[in-house]
């Protein structure tokens, strides 16, 4: 959304189709107003148009009901594409896979220039997460690498992932890492140096892929004066509820969060959590995108990261990287309680935010290359989002 605004201030049209607004689990997540109408279009917070898609409810939180209620969508998503006024630029968006394809088809039927954006891995992820499966490319590996090889423009989200890709012989490939609205996120002040109880919080998604398992564990060595608060949805979650029972861990759940109540959960931290397993090489070009919120927020950053992303909590100087290991994790803050003043990161990661994943400066590049690919005048396009 924060990229649409700067698209939208520089005066171009844009168009975005997506699912009605829901959770995972098939609940909408706004009033049916807000959250829009199957195959109706509504204007957006700055002035976009979104065209909505159903969603498939009812069908569970697995990462099969999700894969198949995002098809579901994506299939939806052609007729909706083919309405309003010729696009410029088709742009479609993974970690949803499915929109990939939903990308490529309306690129041939508009004949307009396809953009994939890659905010993940793929298909190198999908080798991670079927490792024990075989080494045999799987069909999502090949669909994957079909679209990219043969869209006009490949943007990832970490010069990593873009050096491997260019190595595989792709050659229209850009890095736009994910951002923030730095002027949208206050600057906390340190944690109180007189707590008693120590309180790390993770946010977000609660899946395979960040090994949550460790918090649990690691909690669970530390007693009640500490304590983890995990927020978020994920195919994780019940099995971080049940297993937070069987060790009797200081640990306490909570949804997913917006607004005003984000910002009351960073204030109540001492430390915020960044998480990726480490068994997966695809994570060594993946940063988590909470990684900049927290940076800018100036609350220490507990980074269970590897790779791009460790690079990036060291250089901003905003909290410790540890080990994925639920010891190493405990002993981190065993020590950060002991020394308070270690959680007084200061500016420097907002510093570091500011200087390079603000979505002002962010978009201006992202326009300046599409304008480029589209045709090299400089004047305003339309484009449109998949």
């Amino acid at each position: 959304m924060s990229l649409a605004r700067e698209f939208r201030r520089a005066g171009w049209d844009v168009d975005v189709v997506a699912p009605v607004a829901h959770y995972p689990n098939g609940r909408r997540n706004l009033p049916r107003r807000e959250a829009g109408i199957a195959f109706s279009h509504q204007n957006g917070p700055h002035g976009e148009t979104i065209r909505r898609v159903p969603y498939l409810r009812h069908l569970g939180t697995s990462s099969l009901a999700r894969f198949i209620d995002q098809l579901f969508s994506a299939v939806m998503s052609v007729p909706a594409g083919l309405g309003g006024k010729k696009p410029d630029a088709i742009l479609a968006t993974a970690p949803s896979l499915p929109t990939l394809a939903t990308g490529y088809v309306l690129s041939k039927l508009r004949r307009v220039p396809l953009i994939v954006e890659m905010r993940d891995a793929w298909p190198d992820l999908a080798r991670d997460a079927r490792m024990v499966q075989g080494s045999v490319k799987s069909l999502v590996e090949r669909a994957v690498e079909f679209v990219q090889q043969r869209a006009d423009l490949v943007v990832t989200v970490t010069e990593g992932f873009a050096d491997t890709l260019r190595e595989r012989g792709l050659q229209n490939v850009v890095t736009v890492s994910n951002g923030l609205d730095l002027n949208s996120i206050p600057f906390l002040e340190p944690p109180a140096m007189d707590r008693k109880v120590f309180r790390a919080l993770y946010l977000g998604n609660h899946g395979k892929s960040q090994r949550l398992d460790i918090l649990v564990r690691a909690s669970a060595l530390l007693g009640d004066d500490f304590q983890l608060t995990l927020v978020g949805h994920g195919t994780a979650r019940p099995q971080l509820v049940k297993l937070a029972r069987e060790l009797n861990a200081p640990v306490t759940f909570f949804p997913s969060v917006q607004g005003p109540e984000v910002v009351d959960k960073y204030r109540e931290a001492d430390t915020c959590i960044v998480s990726l397993r480490d068994d997966w090489k695809s994570f060594e070009t993946t940063v988590p995108s909470k990684t900049y919120e927290v940076l800018a927020i100036g609350r220490h950053v507990t980074a269970i990261v590897r790779g791009e992303a460790e690079r990036i909590v060291l250089e901003a100087g905003g909290g410790d990287v540890v080990a994925a290991n639920p010891e190493a994790v405990a002993e981190l803050w065993r020590e950060l309680a002991a020394d308070r003043g270690r959680l007084a990161s200061g500016a420097s990661g907002r510093e570091w935010v500011r200087d390079n994943a603000d979505y002002a400066q962010l978009a201006v590049k992202y326009m300046d290359t599409i304008s480029a690919m589209v045709r090299p005048d400089p004047l305003p396009r339309r484009e449109h989002t998949s």
